[in-house]
């Protein structure tokens, strides 16, 4: 008999996992303009938007994904001065390197760096980003540190090939709750100069 109770048990959480992978995100997503489609990747337009951030000594996307998430999920969920809760946004930002490692919450378009409340914890820093052209490519499934150098090495093939320069850290960006299991939105993004 607890035999029984324990299959079913797993098969109505596997239904629930399932369901709500199905189900629509209701998440906001960050704002942007798609201006040129190539076949492996695309040219966007970001507007300047507020960020909540986090430096981190971390060098692995798990590392990094663990401390830092954290830290900003206790903040946006009441872990601030005024105790407000934010909600959550899409994408979460993670800029993976040998130096410094920063992962960054985009916060919803009612806010700016000027009513978000202060965060309780002072590694936790507020800025307004500029308006940025990028380049970005996607993949699916969860990511990973090699999955992550594979399509970045890839978008900056790419990007050379088609002799458009680019700056800055390639950056990480997750769209999906961990527990969603298919219909995983994964990017790599970077700046670009682009005057076309």
């Amino acid at each position: 008999m607890k035999v029984y109770f324990i299959v079913i048990l797993v098969l109505i959480i596997v239904v629930f996992i399932a369901l709500k992978s199905f189900a629509k995100n209701n998440v906001e997503e960050q704002p942007y303009q798609v201006i040129k489609v190539y076949d492996s990747f695309e040219v966007r337009f970001y507007p300047t938007a507020t960020i909540a951030s986090i430096n981190s000594n971390a060098k692995t996307y798990k590392d990094l994904g663990s401390s830092g998430f954290r830290k900003l999920a206790n903040y946006i969920f009441g872990g601030n001065k005024d105790k407000k809760s934010i909600a959550m946004t899409a994408p979460v930002y993670m800029d993976i390197n040998d130096s410094q490692s920063t992962m960054s919450f985009v916060m919803p378009n009612n806010y700016n760096s000027k009513n978000l409340p202060n965060p309780n914890d002072s590694s936790i820093t507020i800025k307004e980003t500029e308006s940025v052209y990028v380049a970005v490519i996607k993949f699916g499934g969860f990511a990973s540190d090699i999955k992550i150098k594979e399509y970045t090495d890839k978008l900056k093939k790419q990007l050379l090939e088609k002799q458009i320069s680019f700056y800055g850290n390639f950056n990480y960006l997750g769209y999906n709750p961990p527990f969603q299991v298919i219909n995983r939105r994964n990017e790599i993004l970077v700046n670009i100069k682009w005057t076309k």
